[in-house]
Order: structure tokens, then C-alpha cells, then sequence
């Protein structure tokens, strides 16, 4: 199986077992602890489990250069101290490691390092990612800048790496330097393409001095900045060919920067995307004679086996896939042994990866929780590898939480038993896999449900606990409550109408909805709704229409034109009190949310006062405060939950331990993040308490 991916590739002169590079991401483990321990861990799992070779998230060349206060910094003792944890740890398992050398130029948050200084640029162009104007570089500055990547790749290789990239792509300082954009210089670094490509090609060839010939050096090139006034086409062609002529051994081809209006990793991206990019500059080498530099695509590679169609035509030859290894650290080696059908599969929502790098949160998976706590949470074991006492345990709930504890208790070798009062499992988390772009949501509960039967963990389905069944909770050693929520209700005139439904209702049979409907919230399961509503489920996009779509094959880039609508026309009204639509949506996704909201004709009324539900529509106050009527054939109530907790004090007053996770255990701040971290740690409490 994946005959493609399963072939040996070279990286200079570094052998690799496979085609599959584990992509850099920043972490915040660089800076969690004095010794290494957060960031070794997670290396070594991934490397015991046949990541050939990881690239490591950026560590800044110097400290002005760092992303942010989470990020380490090659010259700083402590991280030295953790690199060299984690190199140990990849090399004793098996794994090859490669440091990413970084400048985050205008991308650096000012303030974010003590003693950092103002960011700084190319010229000083407005970031409105950092909301901060950086300072121009000097001439002695990018000198000196250059020597500071020089005598990163020479400190990685005093560590112990296996080879360096330099990150040169993402809108990050090398890549400020090669777009007009954000080099207005006129003098020996800008002013035309030879010199705004100088900056790059001077850092390769100092990088390729200071670990000689035989060191591999990979070099993370843009193959589209995606952004007005970015880099041109021929331009990044030409680099890529000059890159091959000054000493890289690889191109890492990524794409756009964070201030870019097309979405680059978000899940409405169709999987191998941006692989059009790198095939076009391996095409651009080879014709240029450059045989032996390997060019490696990246970006929306949920599944080996799209990476192995990537791979297939030979225009490629690595595929880097970054998040999934965050979902399932055994993707490789569970496809290798030939079934990719038990990979925990990652489902782009950014929400405990991306959107966590960009503050200070260790960065996590919505879908694999234990991703960045491996030390607090060992790898599960198998029943027989089990040498503790081994306890027997209730889960109520099969929403996600409930799943993520059940499969937690399994693994730790438990007996565990889930009861779940609907006929399907997966809550919450089901309802969003019917929102469009979120189907992959879906393999996750496939993969969890799966996960019990191998373990042998019995689903009572369609079972309804209650105060009758206390003295069979009384036989468990322990019980999980993941009940989850229900839709709050809402206190206000008409609410009891028959037009009027709730947000569970209404994912259940969208189709039912037609005409002019009027959800009453505004948060991130009203906003689904008004997807849903709105758009297709059967319009999937190809890659091609997606770049299409963009005009991404060349010219500006732009937002996308508004998606395919439902066969049934309906016209969808948000209201809320509040004075943000999506506010609870993580900041790398909402903004594709809210446009495409815009672009299917969604109204979005925020500041308003609920006034009254009438046969025929909405009585609001708007913010002016003026009083409207808002017509209506259907309404919808999205304004938050509560929680099914009842089952709590009664097992307390039995004397049952438990322990509550998910919407059971609350609804202020709750999102599927919260809940699938809470399902771990339950099943990790509920053992010790019971147990201890």
C-alpha cells in the first residue's frame, strides 16, 4: 500500500526510508520547562513511530528575529539545553531531526522577548498580523542577521541535527525580503529582483559554509505569497533555481502569509492543493539541470494516501505533513502496516494548533489531546502491558468527550462500558460533521467508536440513564459523566411558536428549512447553521476550481466568489446581542468563515434587543435602537446551552466517584477543544481517585 510514499529519497546526502517529512510547527514546548523533557517527548513519539525525519518548529536565529515569547532562540542556553533533549531523544528512536533557523521580521510581536527591541524589516511596512510598523534594517544589521543564520546552522550541527532548514517562506523576514511589498529598498538588498533575491541567497550560502558540503540543508521557499505585491512568479522561479545553484540540498515549498485573503490550511482547502505549487518549481529545476535537489510539497495532506497521489507522477519527491502528526503520531506506522483505516485523522480546525502558536497555549490537537502533554500523559498501553490494578468503569455520554475518555480508560487497560442516550454516538461533534467543509469531523467519531470495539468496549446505544439505574453505576469502580448539553432555551414572547425550532433541530433537518429564516445568536453554532443553510453539501471543490476559484494560477489574488447555494434559495438573518458574529471562532479561521457568510448573502445584525417571536417574523431593537421587524417563515433559537448534568448528585449521594467532563461539567467556555481535554483528564482522575 502507498507504493509511492514507501520508496527510500535522498536529501543530499542524508537516506530516508520514506517520502514523508514531518513539517515544522511551532510548538511552545521550545520554552515549557528548564530541561527539554515537554519537547523530547514529543519528538521521540512521533520518531519511535516512523518519522523519518522531523523538522523542528522555528527557533529564532537571534532575539529580535523570535515569533514570539514562546519561541526559542539558538543562542540562548536553555534552548540549546532543550534542543539537544530532543535531538538525543529522535536519535534513540531511530529519527533523523532538522532545526529550523527563523526571522520572523515584521511577524515578531513587539514587547514578546525582554530585550528583543522593535521588530524589524526590510523597510517599514505596517504588519497588520503584529499591529506594529518594524523598523528598516541597516546595511550592518542584515550582516550581521546573516551571520546570526550562519552560526545557528553551525550550533545545530554542534548539537547533533541531522540538518537545518532555513525558513524563507510564509511572509516571514527572508520572504519580506523577495516581495516588493515589503522591500522598498533601493540599494544593494532591493530595488529590483536580482537584489530583493540577494538576502535569501546570502543566507544559503552562509549557512552552507558554516556546515560544509556534506550537511544537508533544506531551504523553505514561498511558492506563492498569495498576497498583492508579493513576490512574482518568474521571480520565485528564479530563486528556487538560484537556491539549487548557491548549495540547497531541498526546497520546501509553502504558501501565503498570514495577512493573505485565500485560506492556505483551513479544512475548506481541498487536500493536495498547493501541491501545484512545488511541481511547478521541480519542473522550473530540472530544466535548469538540477536533478538532485529534491523539492518536497506541503500544505493539506490530512491522508497518506493523498500524499502518495501527490508522489506518483514523479514531480515531487517528499510530501511534509505537519498537523497530522499532531492528530495520530502513528499515521506512518500505522499505514505502513497497512491500515491507514485506524489513523486518527487531523480535521484542519486549527483551533488547539495553529490558533495556540500564535499566543503562548502549548499547542494541542482538538482530536488527540494527549499531543503536547506526553509527559503528563504517557502512550497508552496495552491491556496486557497493564501492571497496575485494573478498575472497571461507567462512561455516560458518547459525545466527543465521552468518546476521548472511554478510549483514554481502554488504553490505560481498564474495562470501561459507554452508555449514550441517542441512537448514534458522537454529540455535538456529530452535528458539526454536517456542517459543510467539517465531514472530516465525522472520522473522528468513526475512528474513536473504533478504537472501543477493537478494545473490546461495549456501546449501549439508545440508553437513557437514570435514577433507576444508580445500583447498576453502583457495580463500576468509577463513572465519567460526559452528558453533554442541550440547546438552552430563550425567554421571550413566541418562543413556543411552530415555526420556531431549536439549533439541534434544525441540523437534524436543514432541509426543512426554507425561505426566510432568522437564527437568534451569533456564535460559533449559529454561524455553522448559516453555512449550512447556505451552501451546498454536495458542492465539492476540486483543487483546481479552488485555485480557479482564487485566480491563484496567476495575476492578484483575490476572496473567493460566493460558494453554491442550497437547491432550496433561502435567505438567513443572524442577530445577536453581542457585538461580534463568530466571537468564540479561533482567529485563522474565522475570517474565511465570516466571508464566506458574506458572500451567500448572510444579513448579520449585532447590538440587537429580542424583542418578540411573532407568526411572521423577529420584533427587534437594532443598535440605533430603533425598533424593526425582521420577516421570517422559520426561526431558530442559537443562543447557548446548558448543561444535562442530573445525573451528578444522584451518583455523588450513592457514594459513585465521578468525575465530569465535557458540557456536563459546564458551558462557560466550552468548544470541542475544552471537551476532548477534559474527557482525557477525566479518565486519568477517575482512575486515580477510584484506584487510590
Amino acid at each position: 500500500m502507498y507504493d509511492h510514499v514507501f520508496r527510500a529519497g535522498c536529501i543530499g546526502t542524508m537516506r530516508l526510508p520514506h517520502r514523508i517529512v514531518m513539517g515544522a510547527m511551532h510548538l511552545n514546548l521550545e520554552t515549557a520547562d528548564d530541561d527539554g523533557a515537554a519537547l523530547a517527548a514529543f519528538y521521540a513519539e512521533r520518531a519511535a513511530a516512523g518519522a523519518a525525519l522531523i523538522v523542528t518548529g522555528g527557533v529564532a536565529v537571534n532575539a529580535v528575529g523570535a515569533g514570539g515569547p514562546g519561541y526559542g532562540v539558538i543562542g540562548d542556553s536553555r534552548t540549546r539545553a532543550a534542543l539537544s533533549a530532543a535531538v538525543r531523544a529522535v536519535h534513540e528512536r531511530g529519527g533523523r531531526i532538522a532545526l529550523q533557523l527563523f526571522h520572523a521580521g515584521r511577524y515578531a510581536l513587539p514587547g514578546a522577548r525582554e530585550g528583543a527591541g522593535h521588530p524589524v524589516a526590510p523597510s517599514p511596512v505596517h504588519s497588520a498580523f503584529a499591529r506594529c510598523t518594524p523598523r528598516e534594517m541597516s546595511p550592518e544589521e542584515i550582516t550581521t542577521t546573516i551571520a546570526d543564520f550562519a552560526e545557528g546552522a553551525s550550533a545545530a550541527r554542534a548539537l547533533g541535527f541531522d540538518a537545518v532548514e532555513v525558513m524563507g517562506s510564509e511572509g516571514y523576514l527572508i520572504n519580506q525580503f523577495t516581495a516588493p511589498l515589503t522591500n522598498l529598498r533601493d540599494d544593494a538588498w532591493g530595488g529590483d529582483a536580482a537584489r530583493r533575491r540577494r538576502f535569501p541567497l546570502e543566507v544559503l550560502r552562509a549557512v552552507r559554509a558554516a556546515v560544509g558540503r556534506d550537511f544537508p540543508v533544506l531551504f523553505r521557499i514561498s511558492g506563492n505569497d498569495l498576497v498583492t505585491g508579493g513576490t512574482p512568479p518568474d521571480e520565485i522561479t528564479a530563486l528556487a533555481v538560484a537556491l539549487a545553484e548557491a548549495g540547497a540540498d531541498a526546497l520546501s515549498v509553502g504558501v501565503g502569509w498570514h495577512e493573505s485573503p485565500v485560506p492556505t490550511v483551513q479544512s475548506e482547502v481541498p487536500a493536495g492543493t498547493w501541491a501545484a505549487c512545488a511541481k511547478a518549481l521541480k519542473r522550473a529545476l530540472l530544466a535548469a539541470g538540477h536533478t538532485d535537489v529534491a523539492v518536497i510539497a506541503a500544505n493539506r495532506f490530512p491522508h497518506l494516501a493523498q500524499a502518495d497521489e501527490a508522489l506518483s507522477g514523479g514531480e515531487l519527491d517528499f510530501v511534509a505533513m505537519a498537523r497530522p502528526f499532531l492528530a495520530d503520531p502513528q499515521i506512518v506506522a500505522k499505514s505502513a502496516a497497512g491500515r491507514p483505516d485506524r489513523v486518527n485523522v487531523c480535521i484542519a480546525c486549527n483551533e488547539a494548533c495553529i490558533d495556540r502558536s500564535f499566543g503562548t497555549e502549548r499547542v494541542s490537537c482538538l482530536v488527540n489531546p494527549r499531543a503536547g502533554y506526553e509527559t503528563e500523559f504517557p502512550p497508552p498501553q496495552p491491556t496486557r502491558h497493564h501492571r497496575g490494578p485494573l478498575g472497571r468503569y461507567a462512561v455516560i455520554g458518547a459525545g466527543i468527550a465521552g468518546l476521548e475518555a472511554a478510549r483514554t480508560l481502554a488504553g490505560l487497560g481498564h474495562q470501561v462500558e459507554v452508555y449514550e442516550a441517542a441512537a448514534h454516538p458522537g454529540g455535538q461533534f456529530r452535528l458539526a460533521s454536517r456542517v459543510p467543509g467539517k465531514a472530516e469531523f465525522a472520522a473522528t467519531i468513526h475512528h474513536h467508536v473504533r478504537e472501543l470495539r477493537d478494545a473490546g468496549v461495549p456501546l449501549h446505544l439508545g440508553r437513557r440513564l437514570g435514577s433507576a439505574d444508580i445500583p447498576e453505576l453502583r457495580s463500576f469502580d468509577g463513572v465519567v459523566l460526559a452528558t453533554g448539553v442541550r440547546p438552552a432555551g430563550l425567554t421571550l414572547s413566541g418562543a413556543d411558536l411552530p415555526h420556531v425550532r431549536d439549533y439541534a433541530q434544525a441540523f437534524a433537518d436543514p432541509e426543512a428549512l426554507g425561505g426566510r429564516i432568522v437564527v437568534i445568536g451569533g456564535g460559533g453554532i449559529a454561524v455553522d447553521l448559516a453555512h449550512t443553510l447556505t451552501t451546498d453539501p454536495a458542492a465539492a471543490v476540486t483543487p483546481e476550481e479552488f485555485l480557479a476559484r482564487h485566480a491563484v494560477a496567476g495575476g492578484t489574488p483575490r476572496p473567493g466568489t460566493q460558494p453554491a447555494v442550497r437547491g432550496a434559495p433561502c435567505e438567513v438573518t443572524l442577530i445577536r446581542r453581542g457585538r461580534r458574529i463568530g466571537a468564540g471562532i479561533g482567529p485563522s479561521t474565522r475570517w474565511v468563515v465570516m466571508r464566506n457568510l458574506r458572500a451567500a448573502g448572510v444579513r448579520m445584525l449585532t447590538g440587537v434587543t429580542y424583542r418578540k417571536i411573532t407568526p411572521t417574523g423577529v420584533l427587534v431593537t437594532d443598535a440605533e435602537g430603533s425598533e424593526r421587524s425582521l420577516d421570517a417563515d422559520h426561526v431558530v433559537l442559537a443562543v447557548g446551552q446548558a448543561p444535562v448534568d442530573e445525573l451528578a448528585p444522584l451518583l455523588h449521594a450513592a457514594g459513585v466517584p465521578v468525575v465530569t467532563a465535557g458540557g456536563a461539567a459546564g458551558t462557560d467556555g466550552l468548544n470541542a477543544v475544552r471537551a476532548t481535554a477534559e474527557g482525557l483528564r477525566a479518565a486519568h482522575r477517575i482512575s486515580r481517585v477510584a484506584v487510590g
